[in-house]
């Protein structure tokens, strides 16, 4: 369930909220294979491949489960703030606990805060045997829709 800045529920399906955005997922995020799997203001999943995101070693970079991070993070965030706001990242954090070399990832990110200004998440990203690659915190700031039509 997506929470509006009503606090009237509402569900909204992955390919609604994609149409809704003015570019998709991005481009960023279609380069790198990043795909929603459940989406919602309390919590985002979505999985990324190992495979051409990778580091000069062959390991997952960490810009890249950064980005996942700000991804999913935002994305809940802008269920949250719909329609009367629009997200905007302003702090991001990541703790790299091991290497994936191949594979998928999987984040999951975790409402800790939904306010009127700002909405934070706990992301765990773990590789295909379910062990944790990283761990992120992001925050974004909610800001009024009409500011940027």
């Amino acid at each position: 369930m997506a929470r509006m800045t009503d606090q009237q529920p509402t569900e909204i399906s992955i390919d609604d909220f994609l149409a809704a955005m003015p570019h998709g997922m991005g481009v960023l995020n279609d380069r790198m294979g990043i795909e929603l799997v459940e989406i919602s203001a309390e919590r985002v999943v979505a999985t990324m491949p190992v495979e051409g995101n990778t580091q000069p070693y062959g390991l997952l970079h960490g810009g890249a489960s950064v980005v996942l991070a700000e991804t999913l993070g935002s994305v809940g965030s802008a269920i949250h703030g719909y329609p009367d706001k629009l997200s905007v990242g302003v702090d991001i954090n990541a703790t790299h606990h091991r290497s994936a070399t191949s594979g998928t990832v999987t984040g999951v990110a975790t409402a800790v805060h939904l306010g009127r200004s700002f909405a934070t998440y706990d992301v765990v990203i773990t590789d295909d045997r379910g062990k944790r690659v990283c761990t992120s915190r992001i925050t974004c700031a909610l800001m009024p829709a009409e500011r940027y039509s």
